[in-house]
């Protein structure tokens, strides 16, 4: 038996909140394929999302959008940094060096 279609999930996350987006396209379908159908679901809700900017992935992998996924993946819309994670760590070592003075 082949599988003819092929289950996802999309997602994108603010600090505030999660959007999750659960699809069920045919095998052949691409990540473009998949967040097409998810910005289409997603309605109004969706609508300030970064769908054609942000970078994307599946399961923390970055990835082309001309990519296929498996079935059952995780397909995520990356928001952009505000500020690059290893200078925070650094000031924040910084900082609580410079109150145990």
């Amino acid at each position: 038996m082949s599988l003819i279609r092929k289950r996802c999930l999309v997602a994108y996350a603010t600090p505030g909140r999660a959007y999750l987006w659960p699809l069920e396209l045919p095998v052949t379908a691409s990540i473009a394929d998949a967040l097409a159908a998810a910005r289409a679901a997603s309605g109004a809700e969706g609508a300030t999302l970064p769908w054609e900017t942000a970078a994307v992935g599946v399961f923390g992998e970055p990835r082309e959008r001309a990519a296929l996924f498996a079935d059952g993946d995780r397909i995520e819309l990356y928001r952009e940094l505000t500020s690059d994670p290893r200078a925070r760590r650094r000031e924040q070592v910084a900082r609580a060096r410079r109150a145990r003075r």
